[in-house]
């Protein structure tokens, strides 16, 4: 009989405790902390965020037309706007592709106990890219899904005529809001699942199996018809594990930075009074200047959110390995090497 989820918390948590803390070594916690964050392992509970309020001015802000806009405004402007969409839409599939590599990496490092970015990149290419492919049609479906959604949802209302008299029809508009919110929770909540069950499970039969994210989900899907129980179990633990680290990450994390955020916001402001006593003005090389300096603070908090969730980003890893390795005898044959295989 194969362990259940909850059976698999405590070696999980000793794989952690072993691979972090005995012996603790922070090149060890560095290394996760990237590979973790590249990887997307960081959930959004565990990091921070917020909206600054901006400080209230006598002055009134100047007014856009034709004249003052960027660039001149016209083609000149879309131009630029173009090119800023192609520039972030590249961003974005480069950044799907390292996370993709860094899945394996973060997978290999977990189970050999030892995080080695340069060797583990270079082990898993082939399927790393195969997964980076897969990744890709998934958010365009998922992207193809959501604005059917929405515009299926609009043309309805236009067509209905509700657009024109809403108060009218503030019954049905209330009600298909509803609708249309719980089909979105829906396609979120079923987007997660299939992401959970595709990293934690088809990722290591790729990575033993030289396969490609198809037939590795369909070898999960009749493990999971086999033993739907055992699954489920461990989706609905899953959501509670990372519920329980996430409010304890975002404690820490706060702390930390808010801790951080005095010395910080002390030097920030000297500067910009010694700046204004100056005689400095916002020009482009000061805006420049403040943008630079703001991205290097914004790195460092993030790294340093990342270090702080460092063993949230090796448990949950190690979590699903036990608990997969126990349906998957390859891997079963890592995690637990026979005395002659040590030999």
């Amino acid at each position: 009989m194969p362990l259940s989820a909850v059976d698999v918390i405590s070696p999980a948590f000793e794989r952690m405790k072993q691979h972090l803390f005995r012996p603790f070594r922070l090149s060890q916690w560095f290394r996760l902390a990237i590979v973790g964050f590249l990887a997307g392992e960081i959930g959004t509970g565990g990091g921070l965020s917020g909206q600054f309020p901006s400080s209230p001015s006598s002055q009134q802000g100047p007014v856009l037309n034709g004249t003052n806009l960027p660039f001149g405004g016209g083609l000149p402007l879309i131009a630029v706007i173009c090119v800023l969409v192609l520039l972030a839409l590249g961003l974005g599939i480069a950044f799907i592709y390292v996370s993709s590599r860094m899945r394996f990496v973060l997978f290999d490092s977990v189970l050999a106990g030892e995080c080695r970015i340069r060797d583990f990149w270079r082990r898993r290419g082939d399927v790393a890219f195969r997964y980076f492919v897969w990744q890709i049609l998934f958010v365009l479906c998922i992207a193809i899904g959501m604005i059917l959604l929405i515009g299926i949802s609009i043309a309805f209302v236009y067509g209905m005529g509700w657009f024109s008299s809403p108060r009218d029809h503030l019954l049905p508009l209330v009600l298909g809001g509803i609708l249309v919110g719980l089909v979105f929770l829906a396609i979120i909540f079923t987007v997660g699942v299939v992401q959970v069950l595709v990293k934690d499970f088809v990722v290591p039969q790729m990575a033993f199996d030289n396969i490609g994210v198809g037939e590795g989900w369909r070898r999960l899907w009749s493990m999971v018809k086999a033993e739907k129980g055992g699954y489920a179990g461990y989706i609905g633990m899953k959501i509670v594990l990372s519920f329980a680290a996430a409010v304890m990450l975002f404690i820490v994390a706060a702390i930390v930075i808010l801790v951080l955020l005095i010395p910080v916001g002390g030097v920030s402001a000297v500067t910009i009074l010694a700046g204004r006593a100056a005689g400095l003005t916002w020009n482009p090389l000061t805006i420049a200047i403040a943008i630079v300096v703001g991205g290097i603070v914004l790195i460092a908090f993030v790294l340093i959110a990342a270090l702080i969730s460092v063993p949230a980003i090796v448990f949950f890893p190690a979590y699903s390995i036990h608990f997969f390795a126990e349906r998957y005898p390859p891997l079963h044959a890592v995690l637990y090497p026979s005395p002659t295989a040590l030999r």
